[in-house]
């Protein structure tokens, strides 16, 4: 290495080592908004038009639901909305009844859930012990099933 490339090594600019975004993954939000009337369901609208990344926004007036598609990042979408709209916005706590095992379970019913969903309780470490079964219940459930092949001994 000679003197000259020495001294540009030292005038020179030092690079920056940017690390490249990460592109967000597509994704669908479902958020739970209370919507009163049609002025509530176009201020949620209006509130994440602007917003980067957003595909489709679904509402849903009768379930109190945002649906909201596309490569964004769920925790901003709730925050946006909540900004905008002065209104308590929360993730989606339901799920269809058919997919917990005890649907009816303390902590599961919930009589704010619209009709066909159950809150989704095997999320939440504090109710989830009450949804599931314990094991000697399984037991004696799983003895005399249909489905265990030698239950015709024990009847």
């Amino acid at each position: 290495m000679g003197i000259l490339d020495h001294v540009s090594e030292l005038c020179s600019i030092p690079k920056y080592n940017r690390k490249p975004k990460k592109r967000q993954q597509f994704q669908t939000v479902e958020m739970k908004m209370r919507i009163d009337c049609e002025g509530c369901e176009r201020k949620a609208k209006k509130a994440l038009k602007g917003m980067k990344g957003i595909s489709t926004v679904e509402i849903e007036p009768k379930l109190n639901k945002v649906t909201v598609t596309g490569y964004v990042d769920a925790k901003k979408v709730i925050q946006r909305l909540r900004w905008k709209t002065g209104k308590l916005v929360e993730p989606w706590p339901y799920v269809p009844y058919d997919v917990v095992a005890h649907p009816y379970a303390p902590g599961a019913y919930d009589k704010k859930a619209p009709p066909g969903y159950v809150r989704d309780v095997l999320d939440d470490p504090k109710l989830a012990p009450l949804a599931r079964a314990s094991s000697m219940e399984e037991r004696y459930s799983n003895a005399f099933s249909d489905e265990n092949p030698s239950s015709c001994t024990i009847m």
